[in-house]
Protein backbone atom coordinates (compact mmCIF):
# COMPACT_ATOMS: atom_id res chain seq x y z
CA UNK A 1 0.00 0.00 0.00
CA UNK A 2 1.22 3.91 -0.34
CA UNK A 3 1.38 5.83 2.08
CA UNK A 4 -1.61 8.14 1.29
CA UNK A 5 -3.61 4.38 1.04
CA UNK A 6 -2.07 3.70 4.34
CA UNK A 7 -3.14 6.75 5.69
CA UNK A 8 -6.69 6.79 4.75
CA UNK A 9 -6.77 3.56 6.23
CA UNK A 10 -5.42 4.71 9.89
CA UNK A 11 -8.34 7.73 9.29
CA UNK A 12 -11.17 4.95 8.75
CA UNK A 13 -10.07 2.98 12.05
CA UNK A 14 -10.02 6.44 14.05
CA UNK A 15 -13.33 6.93 13.15
CA UNK A 16 -14.59 3.35 13.91
CA UNK A 17 -12.64 3.18 17.01
CA UNK A 18 -10.98 0.20 15.59
CA UNK A 19 -7.49 -0.83 15.59
CA UNK A 20 -5.67 -3.43 13.51
CA UNK A 21 -2.17 -5.93 14.97
CA UNK A 22 -0.22 -3.79 13.28
CA UNK A 23 -1.81 -0.66 14.67
CA UNK A 24 -1.56 -2.19 18.25
CA UNK A 25 2.27 -3.41 17.66
CA UNK A 26 3.49 0.04 16.65
CA UNK A 27 1.63 1.43 19.68
CA UNK A 28 3.24 -0.59 22.09
CA UNK A 29 6.33 -0.32 20.69
CA UNK A 30 9.86 -2.55 21.00
CA UNK A 31 10.17 -3.57 24.61
CA UNK A 32 11.29 -6.55 26.55
CA UNK A 33 8.49 -8.84 25.16
CA UNK A 34 10.73 -8.76 21.77
CA UNK A 35 14.20 -8.70 23.85
CA UNK A 36 12.87 -12.04 25.27
CA UNK A 37 11.54 -13.39 22.10
CA UNK A 38 14.78 -12.73 19.97
CA UNK A 39 16.80 -14.69 22.40
CA UNK A 40 14.28 -17.69 21.60
CA UNK A 41 13.91 -17.41 17.94
CA UNK A 42 17.62 -16.84 17.94
CA UNK A 43 18.14 -20.21 19.74
CA UNK A 44 16.86 -22.05 16.76
CA UNK A 45 19.46 -19.41 14.43
CA UNK A 46 21.92 -20.96 16.48
CA UNK A 47 20.86 -24.98 15.99
CA UNK A 48 20.13 -24.36 12.30
CA UNK A 49 23.75 -22.37 11.72
CA UNK A 50 25.49 -24.85 13.49
CA UNK A 51 23.86 -27.86 11.68
CA UNK A 52 25.06 -26.22 8.89
CA UNK A 53 28.70 -25.51 9.47
CA UNK A 54 29.28 -29.24 10.31
CA UNK A 55 28.81 -29.59 6.77
CA UNK A 56 32.11 -27.80 6.24
CA UNK A 57 34.10 -30.01 8.91
CA UNK A 58 32.52 -33.37 8.80
CA UNK A 59 33.69 -33.41 4.90
CA UNK A 60 37.29 -33.60 5.16
CA UNK A 61 37.55 -36.26 7.99
CA UNK A 62 34.66 -38.67 5.90
CA UNK A 63 37.11 -38.42 3.36
CA UNK A 64 39.99 -39.12 5.02
CA UNK A 65 38.63 -41.98 8.04
CA UNK A 66 36.12 -44.06 5.58
CA UNK A 67 38.20 -43.12 2.27
CA UNK A 68 35.33 -41.75 0.62
CA UNK A 69 36.18 -40.42 -2.50
CA UNK A 70 35.45 -36.83 -3.18
CA UNK A 71 31.99 -37.19 -4.87
CA UNK A 72 30.90 -39.39 -1.72
CA UNK A 73 31.99 -36.43 -0.02
CA UNK A 74 29.72 -34.24 -1.96
CA UNK A 75 26.89 -36.02 -1.60
CA UNK A 76 26.87 -35.95 2.32
CA UNK A 77 26.82 -31.97 2.27
CA UNK A 78 23.89 -32.32 -1.12
CA UNK A 79 21.68 -35.16 0.75
CA UNK A 80 20.88 -32.57 3.53
CA UNK A 81 20.14 -29.47 1.21
CA UNK A 82 17.46 -32.22 -0.95
CA UNK A 83 16.12 -32.77 2.88
CA UNK A 84 15.18 -29.28 2.94
CA UNK A 85 14.89 -28.37 -0.25
CA UNK A 86 12.07 -31.03 -0.30
CA UNK A 87 10.47 -30.02 3.51
CA UNK A 88 10.61 -25.99 3.15
CA UNK A 89 7.39 -25.20 1.52
CA UNK A 90 6.07 -28.28 3.65
CA UNK A 91 6.82 -26.46 6.71
CA UNK A 92 5.50 -23.25 5.12
CA UNK A 93 2.00 -24.70 4.30
CA UNK A 94 1.93 -25.98 7.93
CA UNK A 95 3.25 -23.15 9.38
CA UNK A 96 -0.01 -20.82 6.94
CA UNK A 97 -2.28 -23.31 7.99
CA UNK A 98 -1.66 -24.49 11.66
CA UNK A 99 0.33 -21.47 13.25
CA UNK A 100 4.06 -20.22 13.16
CA UNK A 101 4.96 -21.67 16.85
CA UNK A 102 3.66 -25.47 16.01
CA UNK A 103 5.58 -25.37 12.80
CA UNK A 104 9.06 -24.58 14.53
CA UNK A 105 8.35 -26.11 17.62
CA UNK A 106 8.04 -29.60 15.36
CA UNK A 107 10.70 -29.18 13.04
CA UNK A 108 13.44 -28.43 16.00
CA UNK A 109 11.98 -31.72 17.57
CA UNK A 110 12.49 -33.92 14.30
CA UNK A 111 15.99 -32.40 13.70
CA UNK A 112 16.86 -33.09 17.14
CA UNK A 113 15.88 -36.60 17.20
CA UNK A 114 17.86 -37.36 14.10
CA UNK A 115 20.50 -34.97 14.90
CA UNK A 116 21.14 -37.37 17.85
CA UNK A 117 20.47 -40.54 15.69
CA UNK A 118 23.29 -39.68 13.07
CA UNK A 119 25.68 -39.41 15.97
CA UNK A 120 25.69 -42.87 15.83
CA UNK A 121 25.97 -44.04 12.08
CA UNK A 122 27.56 -47.61 11.62
CA UNK A 123 28.39 -47.16 7.99
CA UNK A 124 28.03 -44.79 4.93
CA UNK A 125 24.64 -45.55 3.43
CA UNK A 126 23.21 -44.54 6.96
CA UNK A 127 24.97 -41.65 7.18
CA UNK A 128 23.50 -40.42 3.96
CA UNK A 129 20.04 -41.66 5.27
CA UNK A 130 19.87 -39.49 9.11
CA UNK A 131 22.11 -36.26 7.53
CA UNK A 132 18.85 -36.41 5.07
CA UNK A 133 16.40 -36.35 7.64
CA UNK A 134 17.81 -33.68 9.55
CA UNK A 135 17.97 -31.41 6.42
CA UNK A 136 14.22 -32.44 6.28
CA UNK A 137 14.03 -30.84 9.87
CA UNK A 138 16.07 -28.04 9.08
CA UNK A 139 13.77 -26.82 6.44
CA UNK A 140 11.58 -25.59 8.70
CA UNK A 141 13.97 -23.45 10.42
CA UNK A 142 13.34 -20.38 8.60
CA UNK A 143 9.84 -19.96 10.05
CA UNK A 144 11.52 -18.68 12.97
CA UNK A 145 12.17 -15.32 11.55
CA UNK A 146 8.24 -15.60 9.93
CA UNK A 147 6.98 -15.57 13.39
CA UNK A 148 9.75 -13.01 14.71
CA UNK A 149 8.65 -10.73 12.01
CA UNK A 150 5.31 -10.67 13.18
CA UNK A 151 5.85 -9.34 16.27
CA UNK A 152 7.65 -6.19 15.30
CA UNK A 153 6.96 -2.99 15.12
CA UNK A 154 7.62 -1.06 11.16
CA UNK A 155 10.54 1.42 12.46
CA UNK A 156 12.36 -2.08 14.06
CA UNK A 157 11.59 -4.44 11.77
CA UNK A 158 14.88 -4.60 9.20
CA UNK A 159 17.00 -3.63 12.31
CA UNK A 160 15.58 -6.53 14.48
CA UNK A 161 15.92 -9.58 11.80
CA UNK A 162 19.48 -8.31 11.33
CA UNK A 163 20.04 -8.88 14.92
CA UNK A 164 19.02 -11.61 15.12
CA UNK A 165 21.05 -13.06 11.83
CA UNK A 166 23.54 -12.05 14.70
CA UNK A 167 22.57 -15.48 16.08
CA UNK A 168 23.25 -17.17 13.24
CA UNK A 169 26.72 -16.00 13.05
CA UNK A 170 27.28 -16.97 16.69
CA UNK A 171 26.38 -20.46 16.15
CA UNK A 172 28.63 -20.95 12.98
CA UNK A 173 31.29 -19.61 15.40
CA UNK A 174 30.50 -21.77 18.06
CA UNK A 175 30.50 -24.81 16.37
CA UNK A 176 33.96 -24.29 14.90
CA UNK A 177 35.60 -23.66 17.78
CA UNK A 178 33.66 -26.98 19.30
CA UNK A 179 35.09 -28.60 16.58
CA UNK A 180 38.64 -27.04 17.68
CA UNK A 181 38.01 -28.71 21.11
CA UNK A 182 36.26 -31.66 20.31
CA UNK A 183 37.38 -33.50 17.43
CA UNK A 184 41.23 -33.98 18.01
CA UNK A 185 40.28 -35.90 21.01
CA UNK A 186 36.77 -37.08 21.08
CA UNK A 187 35.95 -37.67 16.95
CA UNK A 188 33.13 -36.40 15.12
CA UNK A 189 30.30 -38.45 16.63
CA UNK A 190 30.33 -36.67 19.30
CA UNK A 191 30.82 -33.33 17.30
CA UNK A 192 27.07 -34.37 15.92
CA UNK A 193 25.50 -35.18 19.11
CA UNK A 194 26.62 -31.63 21.26
CA UNK A 195 26.03 -30.02 17.96
CA UNK A 196 22.10 -30.53 18.96
CA UNK A 197 22.41 -28.43 22.59
CA UNK A 198 20.73 -25.51 21.09
CA UNK A 199 17.63 -27.37 19.66
CA UNK A 200 17.56 -29.19 23.07
CA UNK A 201 16.90 -25.88 24.52
CA UNK A 202 15.10 -24.65 22.58
CA UNK A 203 12.53 -27.21 22.89
CA UNK A 204 13.01 -26.89 26.68
CA UNK A 205 12.04 -23.02 26.55
CA UNK A 206 9.41 -22.97 23.80
CA UNK A 207 6.09 -23.26 26.07
CA UNK A 208 6.91 -19.83 26.70
CA UNK A 209 6.66 -18.69 22.71
CA UNK A 210 3.16 -17.45 21.74
CA UNK A 211 1.69 -18.05 18.36
CA UNK A 212 1.63 -14.47 16.11
CA UNK A 213 -1.55 -12.63 16.59
CA UNK A 214 -1.53 -11.86 12.83
CA UNK A 215 -1.87 -15.89 12.48
CA UNK A 216 -4.79 -16.00 15.21
CA UNK A 217 -6.35 -13.04 13.50
CA UNK A 218 -6.67 -14.99 10.46
CA UNK A 219 -7.56 -17.70 11.27
CA UNK A 220 -10.20 -16.40 13.37
CA UNK A 221 -8.82 -16.76 16.80
CA UNK A 222 -9.27 -12.91 17.62
CA UNK A 223 -9.64 -13.79 21.37
CA UNK A 224 -6.33 -15.36 21.41
CA UNK A 225 -4.81 -12.46 19.21
CA UNK A 226 -5.64 -10.44 21.67
CA UNK A 227 -4.47 -12.36 25.05
CA UNK A 228 -1.19 -12.38 23.14
CA UNK A 229 -1.58 -8.52 22.37
CA UNK A 230 -1.92 -7.67 25.76
CA UNK A 231 0.78 -10.08 27.05
CA UNK A 232 3.29 -7.52 24.91
CA UNK A 233 1.83 -4.77 26.30
CA UNK A 234 2.48 -6.08 29.40
CA UNK A 235 6.25 -7.29 29.25
CA UNK A 236 6.99 -3.57 27.46
CA UNK A 237 4.83 -1.71 30.19
CA UNK A 238 2.76 -0.12 27.68
CA UNK A 239 -1.20 -0.75 26.80
CA UNK A 240 -3.35 -1.36 24.26
CA UNK A 241 -4.98 1.19 21.66
CA UNK A 242 -8.61 1.65 22.79
CA UNK A 243 -11.17 0.12 20.11
CA UNK A 244 -11.51 -2.84 18.64
CA UNK A 245 -9.16 -5.26 16.95
CA UNK A 246 -10.47 -5.77 12.69
CA UNK A 247 -9.27 -8.56 10.77
CA UNK A 248 -9.22 -8.92 7.02
CA UNK A 249 -11.86 -11.55 5.74
CA UNK A 250 -10.29 -14.49 4.00
CA UNK A 251 -10.82 -17.75 2.98
CA UNK A 252 -7.66 -19.62 3.08
CA UNK A 253 -3.97 -19.61 3.61
CA UNK A 254 -0.92 -20.81 2.30
CA UNK A 255 -2.22 -21.24 -1.10
CA UNK A 256 0.90 -21.43 -4.02
CA UNK A 257 -1.33 -19.94 -6.63
CA UNK A 258 -1.46 -16.53 -4.20
CA UNK A 259 2.65 -16.48 -4.90
CA UNK A 260 1.57 -16.30 -8.51
CA UNK A 261 -1.28 -13.26 -8.77
CA UNK A 262 -1.04 -10.63 -11.15
CA UNK A 263 0.73 -8.87 -8.12
CA UNK A 264 3.15 -10.99 -7.14
CA UNK A 265 4.57 -13.07 -9.71
CA UNK A 266 7.59 -11.39 -10.62
CA UNK A 267 8.73 -10.99 -7.20
CA UNK A 268 8.32 -14.78 -6.55
CA UNK A 269 10.22 -15.73 -9.88
CA UNK A 270 12.77 -13.13 -9.03
CA UNK A 271 13.34 -13.85 -5.10
CA UNK A 272 13.65 -17.62 -5.54
CA UNK A 273 16.68 -16.57 -7.92
CA UNK A 274 17.70 -14.61 -5.71
CA UNK A 275 17.34 -17.37 -2.94
CA UNK A 276 18.96 -19.74 -4.84
CA UNK A 277 21.94 -17.64 -5.82
CA UNK A 278 22.71 -16.52 -1.95
CA UNK A 279 23.00 -20.37 -0.99
CA UNK A 280 25.02 -21.16 -3.83
CA UNK A 281 27.68 -18.38 -3.06
CA UNK A 282 27.37 -18.67 0.94
CA UNK A 283 27.43 -22.11 1.36
CA UNK A 284 30.10 -22.22 -1.58
CA UNK A 285 31.93 -20.39 0.22
CA UNK A 286 32.16 -21.87 3.45
CA UNK A 287 33.01 -25.30 1.29
CA UNK A 288 35.88 -23.69 -0.61
CA UNK A 289 37.32 -22.48 2.68
CA UNK A 290 38.47 -26.05 4.05
CA UNK A 291 39.44 -26.86 0.44
CA UNK A 292 41.83 -23.83 -0.09
CA UNK A 293 42.96 -23.44 3.47
CA UNK A 294 43.90 -27.53 2.82
CA UNK A 295 45.96 -26.99 -0.96
CA UNK A 296 47.76 -23.89 1.10
CA UNK A 297 48.09 -22.02 -2.10
CA UNK A 298 45.59 -21.76 -5.46
CA UNK A 299 48.60 -22.55 -7.52
CA UNK A 300 48.60 -25.68 -5.51
CA UNK A 301 45.02 -26.39 -5.65
CA UNK A 302 45.00 -26.31 -9.98
CA UNK A 303 47.94 -28.00 -9.87
CA UNK A 304 46.78 -31.22 -7.68
CA UNK A 305 43.01 -30.82 -9.00
CA UNK A 306 43.48 -33.96 -10.16
CA UNK A 307 44.51 -36.41 -8.03
CA UNK A 308 42.32 -38.44 -6.22
CA UNK A 309 43.28 -40.01 -2.99
CA UNK A 310 43.21 -43.78 -2.81
CA UNK A 311 44.31 -44.54 0.53
CA UNK A 312 44.06 -42.76 4.26
CA UNK A 313 47.70 -42.02 3.92
CA UNK A 314 46.89 -39.79 0.89
CA UNK A 315 44.39 -37.67 2.40
CA UNK A 316 44.84 -34.89 4.91
CA UNK A 317 42.77 -34.74 8.47
CA UNK A 318 42.27 -30.27 9.15
CA UNK A 319 45.25 -29.18 11.40
CA UNK A 320 44.64 -26.68 14.08
CA UNK A 321 45.71 -24.01 11.32
CA UNK A 322 42.74 -24.82 9.53
CA UNK A 323 40.60 -24.65 12.09
CA UNK A 324 41.88 -21.36 13.13
CA UNK A 325 41.82 -19.89 9.62
CA UNK A 326 38.02 -21.57 9.35
CA UNK A 327 37.45 -19.30 12.57
CA UNK A 328 38.72 -16.51 11.13
CA UNK A 329 36.66 -16.62 8.00
CA UNK A 330 33.92 -16.94 9.90
CA UNK A 331 34.14 -14.10 12.30
CA UNK A 332 33.47 -12.35 8.48
CA UNK A 333 29.72 -12.46 9.61
CA UNK A 334 30.05 -10.23 12.09
CA UNK A 335 30.84 -7.57 10.33
CA UNK A 336 29.02 -8.38 7.57
CA UNK A 337 25.87 -7.88 9.41
CA UNK A 338 27.31 -4.45 11.21
CA UNK A 339 27.53 -3.02 7.76
CA UNK A 340 24.24 -3.95 6.40
CA UNK A 341 22.78 -2.62 9.42
CA UNK A 342 24.11 0.64 8.17
CA UNK A 343 22.91 0.38 5.12
CA UNK A 344 20.04 -1.91 5.00
CA UNK A 345 17.62 1.91 6.27
CA UNK A 346 19.73 4.15 3.96
CA UNK A 347 19.80 2.30 0.40
CA UNK A 348 16.75 0.16 0.55
CA UNK A 349 16.82 -3.82 0.71
CA UNK A 350 16.80 -4.22 -2.93
CA UNK A 351 20.27 -2.00 -3.17
CA UNK A 352 21.62 -4.01 -0.51
CA UNK A 353 21.27 -7.03 -1.80
CA UNK A 354 22.74 -6.05 -4.79
CA UNK A 355 25.72 -4.82 -3.00
CA UNK A 356 26.60 -7.78 -1.30
CA UNK A 357 26.51 -10.07 -4.37
CA UNK A 358 28.56 -7.12 -6.31
CA UNK A 359 31.19 -7.04 -3.41
CA UNK A 360 31.64 -11.03 -2.89
CA UNK A 361 31.80 -10.82 -6.97
CA UNK A 362 34.67 -8.13 -6.97
CA UNK A 363 36.58 -10.37 -4.22
CA UNK A 364 36.07 -13.84 -5.79
CA UNK A 365 38.17 -12.11 -9.04
CA UNK A 366 41.76 -12.06 -7.08
CA UNK A 367 41.60 -15.50 -6.54
CA UNK A 368 42.17 -16.36 -10.48
CA UNK A 369 45.76 -15.24 -9.66
CA UNK A 370 48.11 -17.14 -8.27
CA UNK A 371 47.93 -16.32 -4.52
CA UNK A 372 49.01 -17.35 -0.84
CA UNK A 373 47.34 -18.73 1.93
CA UNK A 374 47.42 -15.04 3.70
CA UNK A 375 45.68 -13.29 0.66
CA UNK A 376 43.17 -16.33 0.64
CA UNK A 377 42.37 -15.70 4.24
CA UNK A 378 41.69 -11.81 3.31
CA UNK A 379 39.43 -12.27 0.17
CA UNK A 380 37.77 -15.13 1.70
CA UNK A 381 37.17 -13.36 5.03
CA UNK A 382 35.19 -10.59 2.72
CA UNK A 383 33.78 -12.55 0.69
CA UNK A 384 31.92 -13.99 3.58
CA UNK A 385 31.45 -10.85 5.08
CA UNK A 386 29.35 -9.76 1.64
CA UNK A 387 27.21 -12.75 1.25
CA UNK A 388 26.53 -13.02 4.76
CA UNK A 389 24.78 -9.82 4.44
CA UNK A 390 23.10 -10.56 1.74
CA UNK A 391 21.47 -13.67 2.57
CA UNK A 392 20.51 -11.42 6.05
CA UNK A 393 18.39 -8.91 3.65
CA UNK A 394 16.76 -11.51 1.92
CA UNK A 395 15.55 -12.91 5.21
CA UNK A 396 14.29 -9.09 5.70
CA UNK A 397 13.08 -8.68 2.88
CA UNK A 398 10.91 -11.70 1.62
CA UNK A 399 8.47 -11.59 5.00
CA UNK A 400 8.01 -7.86 4.45
CA UNK A 401 6.94 -8.42 0.14
CA UNK A 402 4.15 -11.08 0.87
CA UNK A 403 0.90 -10.78 3.11
CA UNK A 404 -0.02 -12.43 6.05
CA UNK A 405 -1.68 -15.02 4.42
CA UNK A 406 0.90 -16.87 2.54
CA UNK A 407 4.06 -15.37 4.14
CA UNK A 408 4.71 -18.54 5.22
CA UNK A 409 4.80 -20.10 2.10
CA UNK A 410 6.31 -17.67 0.40
CA UNK A 411 9.22 -18.45 3.11
CA UNK A 412 9.33 -21.97 2.60
CA UNK A 413 9.31 -22.35 -1.30
CA UNK A 414 12.27 -19.63 -1.49
CA UNK A 415 13.92 -21.11 1.18
CA UNK A 416 13.48 -24.48 -1.01
CA UNK A 417 14.89 -22.76 -4.00
CA UNK A 418 17.82 -21.87 -1.76
CA UNK A 419 18.32 -25.85 -0.60
CA UNK A 420 18.86 -26.50 -4.50
CA UNK A 421 21.64 -23.85 -5.06
CA UNK A 422 23.12 -25.03 -1.93
CA UNK A 423 22.84 -29.03 -3.01
CA UNK A 424 24.22 -28.13 -5.77
CA UNK A 425 27.42 -25.81 -4.70
CA UNK A 426 29.08 -29.06 -3.01
CA UNK A 427 29.66 -30.34 -6.73
CA UNK A 428 31.42 -27.47 -8.00
CA UNK A 429 33.13 -26.04 -4.43
CA UNK A 430 33.99 -29.81 -4.15
CA UNK A 431 33.97 -31.99 -7.11
CA UNK A 432 34.65 -29.30 -9.71
CA UNK A 433 37.60 -27.84 -7.57
CA UNK A 434 39.51 -30.68 -8.40
CA UNK A 435 39.43 -30.53 -12.35
CA UNK A 436 39.50 -26.67 -12.57
CA UNK A 437 39.80 -23.67 -9.91
CA UNK A 438 39.05 -21.26 -12.90
CA UNK A 439 35.78 -22.47 -13.68
CA UNK A 440 34.80 -23.36 -10.15
CA UNK A 441 35.28 -19.71 -9.71
CA UNK A 442 33.83 -17.62 -12.66
CA UNK A 443 31.09 -19.80 -11.94
CA UNK A 444 30.40 -18.70 -8.12
CA UNK A 445 31.32 -15.23 -9.73
CA UNK A 446 28.57 -15.20 -12.48
CA UNK A 447 25.92 -16.52 -10.41
CA UNK A 448 26.35 -13.72 -7.71
CA UNK A 449 26.67 -11.14 -10.84
CA UNK A 450 22.98 -12.24 -11.82
CA UNK A 451 21.81 -12.46 -8.68
CA UNK A 452 22.94 -8.82 -7.69
CA UNK A 453 21.12 -7.75 -11.13
CA UNK A 454 17.90 -9.28 -10.07
CA UNK A 455 17.95 -7.96 -6.61
CA UNK A 456 17.86 -4.63 -8.22
CA UNK A 457 14.92 -5.13 -10.85
CA UNK A 458 12.52 -6.63 -8.00
CA UNK A 459 9.52 -4.48 -8.73
CA UNK A 460 8.88 -3.62 -4.99
CA UNK A 461 11.04 -1.59 -2.63
CA UNK A 462 9.84 -2.51 1.07
CA UNK A 463 11.66 -0.02 3.12
CA UNK A 464 9.48 2.13 5.62
CA UNK A 465 6.52 -0.36 4.38
CA UNK A 466 4.10 -2.24 7.57
CA UNK A 467 3.40 -5.88 6.86
CA UNK A 468 0.41 -6.60 4.95
CA UNK A 469 -2.39 -8.65 6.34
CA UNK A 470 -3.85 -10.30 3.39
CA UNK A 471 -3.20 -9.83 -0.40
CA UNK A 472 -5.62 -8.76 -3.63
CA UNK A 473 -9.10 -10.98 -3.06
CA UNK A 474 -9.07 -12.71 -6.79
CA UNK A 475 -11.27 -10.12 -8.46
CA UNK A 476 -8.35 -7.63 -7.91
CA UNK A 477 -9.63 -5.79 -4.85
CA UNK A 478 -8.41 -5.74 -1.37
CA UNK A 479 -10.15 -8.02 0.85
CA UNK A 480 -12.60 -6.68 3.29
CA UNK A 481 -11.88 -5.50 6.96
CA UNK A 482 -14.21 -6.32 9.74
CA UNK A 483 -14.54 -5.29 12.59
CA UNK A 484 -16.01 -7.86 15.38
CA UNK A 485 -16.56 -7.12 19.57
CA UNK A 486 -16.89 -9.17 21.98
CA UNK A 487 -19.73 -10.81 22.89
Amino acid sequence: TTDTEMWKSHNMHVQLNTFTVDDALEFIGFGKFQWKISLLTGLSWIADAMEMMILSILGPQMHCEWRLPSYEVAFITSVVFIGMGISSSIWGKISDNYGRKTGLIICMCWTLYYGLLSAFVPVYGWLLVLRGLVGFGIGGAPQAVTLYSEFLPVKARGICIMLIAGFWAIGAVFEVLLALLVMPTLGWRWLLGLSTLPMALFICLCNWLPESPRFDVLAGRREKAMLTLSRIAKDNGKSLPQGTLIAFKQNSRGRIQDLFSAQYWRTTLLLWFIWFGNAFSYYGIVLLTTELFQAGDSCRTTQGAKIEPSCSFECRYLTADDYRDLLWTTLAEFPGLLVIIVVIDRIGRKRSMALCFFMFSLCIVPLYACIGRLAITILIFIARASISGGYQVVFVYTPEVFPTETRALAMGTASAMARVGALITPFVAQVMLRTSTYLTLSVYCGCSLLAGGASLVLPIETLGRGLQEAGPDPEGGRRQETATTDN
